[in-house]
């Protein structure tokens, strides 16, 4: 089954592990060690994944180009990555999980939000 993605999600993917890749080749590995190895063998991997999905999801947009404010996305999609890695090392794997029903999992209710929007475009 061929799917036909709305958000070029399988492009951006193969960018994404580009973009990985290229963290293994570049200053952020030294001797093919990660920096964030130490941090994670250290005990502090969580707190170290999750702050900077913080820190580089609250800088995006403010600082530097547009190309600059895309690698900050990248860097939050990287360190979520690794933290799931740290995740699943603690508790297990969770390929178990089956995303066939997904639908099932993702209800949102917009009536209110429907509402709030048309007053609003009624009001201007």
């Amino acid at each position: 089954m061929t799917i036909e993605y709305k958000f070029n999600e399988a492009n951006l993917i193969d960018e994404f592990k580009k973009y990985i890749d290229s963290t293994y080749e570049g200053h952020y590995s030294v001797n093919k060690f990660q920096a964030t190895e130490f941090v994670i063998d250290g005990g502090h991997g969580t707190g170290f994944c999750i702050g900077n999905v913080l820190k580089y999801a609250q800088r995006y947009g403010k600082k530097g180009t547009e190309s600059d404010a895309r690698k900050d996305l990248m860097k939050v999609l990287h360190y979520a990555l690794i933290q799931l890695y740290i995740h699943d090392t603690k508790f297990g794997s969770m390929q178990s999980i089956s995303f066939d029903n997904v639908d099932s999992y993702i209800k949102v209710d917009l009536t209110d939000f429907n509402a709030e929007i048309s007053g609003i475009t009624s009001e201007r």
